[in-house]
């Protein structure tokens, strides 16, 4: 059975912010592929017209895709690899939904539940990040309605311990760029397309397991993840 959350750095997560980094990557120009360009398209449906995603400069295997799922978790489960920067939803036959996220920068591990879903979230920062940044972050100490503008993007996953809010988000983001890298030190950020097309796959109660830093889904050759650099809110 896996551990009870574990969070280190607890303090730095009060209020249900989200401390991120504005990531630097190397620019890696992937081919043209129609699927994955109509897959981050523009989504004028939403509340808030959504704007397609540029994805010429982000590392293809962090686009949404099935994969082989070698570990044993029951179908329907979320498994995030912090270190490799990927969420899984699990699926039948040994098979899983990938995704690319932006790994939290606390060294956490162990198991949670979904216990909210919201669209287009409200943001509330911490009082770190206030004291940090007052003029930037001062203003929405009261709470940021969602919007284009909130750092939570367009959907937020609520992680949960039995009763207990985790203060632990898996989230939209207004800095797709960082996708892959190490931003945040609280949640885990995704495509705006890609959370909405999670939150609409999952239901409140899903189990979530989050692995150590050195335990991993997938095996790779070579860096998967890049280091992140600057404080931005988000």
């Amino acid at each position: 059975m896996l551990p009870i959350l574990v969070l280190l750095a607890w303090v730095s997560l009060a209020g249900g912010g989200c401390v991120t980094m504005e990531a630097r990557r190397e620019a890696v120009v992937p081919p043209q592929n129609a699927a994955f360009t109509a897959m981050y398209g523009a989504r004028p449906d939403e509340r808030f017209p959504l704007s397609a995603t540029e994805i010429g400069s982000i590392d293809p295997r962090y686009f949404r895709q099935e994969v082989a799922y070698p570990r044993a978790e029951t179908p329907g489960t979320l498994v995030v690899d912090p270190g490799n920067k990927f969420l899984y939803l699990v699926r039948e036959n040994g098979r899983a939904l990938r995704y690319g996220v932006g790994r939290a920068g606390l060294a956490w591990s162990g198991s949670a539940r979904v216990g909210r879903k919201a669209e287009w979230p409200r943001w509330t920062p911490t009082a770190d990040m206030i004291a940090r940044e007052p003029d930037r972050n001062g203003p929405w100490r009261n709470g940021m309605a969602g919007g284009p503008s909130n750092p939570l993007g367009p959907r937020a996953l609520y992680l949960f311990e039995g009763p207990r809010d985790t203060l632990y988000r898996i989230h939209g983001t207004t800095e797709p760029q960082s996708i892959g890298t190490d931003v945040s030190s609280g949640c885990i950020r995704m495509f705006n397309q890609d959370i909405i097309d999670l939150y609409g796959r999952v239901p409140v109660e899903t189990r979530v397991v989050v692995l150590p830093a050195d335990e991993h889904v997938e095996t790779f050759e070579g860096p998967v993840a890049r280091s992140a650099s600057s404080s931005v809110r988000g």
